[in-house]
């Protein structure tokens, strides 16, 4: 319901993932029994969990490791994986630069050409792997770097930007015709983001998407929202993308499954993101803890190497121990950072969820104090939920 926030001036409340709560259905399910998979055009995953097109998270040996534990990682063609034969240097020099110089050392860095002869090159040393390879562009190079990626064997291709639009105007760039790029693509899913609007998303279905990214500045390294003053609170993004979703199905019969990128520090995100309609989530920080991580413990927004306006800051988040624990426990710590396939089992048990797409009836409550109510010790002492 919009309120005024000024004369004739009306604004919709949104709602972030620390304001709602999920309510425990009529039955309860064993954990084990729940169904989490999910289905990205042809490809099925048993995990509805994707690691970020970051190059503190995901390279090649990331990719396969996410991959044989049945989720996918998504590698960034824009990034340091393609622009150096060797990356473990440049990745050595911005872990260890001090923070006050970490954002143009990034942006210098950055600024190294990117090797075309690379892409393909890192794909199939993902796909030797024995898993499936996902990649990422940026609209102005997306023609360009698809046919690359296809022919050298990808599984999903993603075009990602700050927010993606079915129309995009400008004097200096070509518009990309996602259509097009769909029949250049042909069975390979083709993944597009970010959007966080209704009308968004359903220009894109029509365009022919596989599946879309919702979220606009939430990421932990992100500096959208406070650079340009844009975005929406992930659970009212995620439920209007959603809405448009299940609207396009029942008018077209097209099931297209959207993912919720980015906010989610804990395994309770994680479940309040499914509950509000995601078919899979999209996670950068918590994976940049892992020990496969390239990162060595940083991460960096997509858009911190920007010259001219940087969205994105270089952050410290350590190193937690290995993906596999982050995944599937056992949990080391109590704030629900760690076990993200456990926390979405034993939610969709509790709200008598059977599948994903059942969790997304799951009754949801607003609770602004869902954080806070009876933790005073925790707060105080700076453990569990009150860090």
């Amino acid at each position: 319901m919009a309120e005024y926030i000024g004369v004739e001036r009306k604004a919709r409340r949104a709602y972030g993932f620390d304001e709602i709560a999920l309510v425990p259905g009529a039955v309860t399910l064993d954990p084990d029994d729940v169904d989490i998979s999910w289905k990205l055009g042809d490809l099925a995953f048993p995990i509805p969990i994707l690691a970020s097109a970051m190059d503190g998270v995901v390279d090649v040996g990331f990719a396969a490791a996410m991959g044989k534990l049945g989720g996918l990682a998504v590698l960034n063609l824009e990034g340091i994986q393609t622009r150096y034969e060797n990356p473990t240097e440049v990745l050595d020099r911005i872990s260890k630069a001090p923070p006050d110089t970490a954002t143009s050392l990034v942006q210098d860095i950055y600024q190294e050409p990117i090797k075309e002869s690379l892409i393909g090159k890192r794909i199939s040393a993902i796909k030797a792997a024995g898993v499936p390879a996902a990649v990422s562009s940026i609209p102005q190079r997306a023609e360009r770097f698809a046919a690359l990626a296809k022919e050298a064997g990808v599984d999903v291709f993603v075009v990602q930007a700050t927010v993606v639009t079915k129309t995009y105007v400008s004097k200096k760039y070509p518009p990309l015709s996602l259509r097009q790029l769909k029949k250049v693509l042909g069975r390979i899913p083709l993944v597009v983001g970010n959007v966080v609007t209704y009308a968004a998303c359903i220009d894109l279905f029509e365009e022919g998407v596989d599946a879309v990214l919702v979220g606009v500045g939430p990421g932990a390294a992100c500096t959208t929202r406070g650079v340009i003053g844009v975005g929406v609170p992930q659970v009212t993004a995620t439920c209007d993308a959603a809405a448009a979703r299940d609207a396009y199905y029942k008018q077209n019969g097209r099931y297209v499954p959207i993912i919720t990128d980015g906010g989610m520090r804990v395994g309770g995100d994680v479940c309040k993101a499914v509950a509000c309609g995601s078919d899979a989530v999209m996670i950068g920080s918590v994976f940049a803890r892992a020990v496969e991580a390239p990162g060595r413990g940083y991460h960096w927004g997509m858009a911190t190497s920007n010259r001219n306006l940087p969205r994105g800051t270089r952050i410290h988040v350590g190193v937690a121990g290995p993906l596999e624990e982050l995944l599937f426990g056992p949990a080391r710590i109590d704030d629900g950072s760690e076990n993200l396939v456990g926390a979405l089992r034993n939610s969709m048990g509790v709200c008598g969820a059977r599948n994903i797409r059942e969790m997304h009836t799951a009754e949801i409550v607003i609770a602004p104090s869902i954080q806070h109510e009876g933790k005073l010790f925790q707060r105080a002492q700076r453990v569990g939920m009150g860090k």
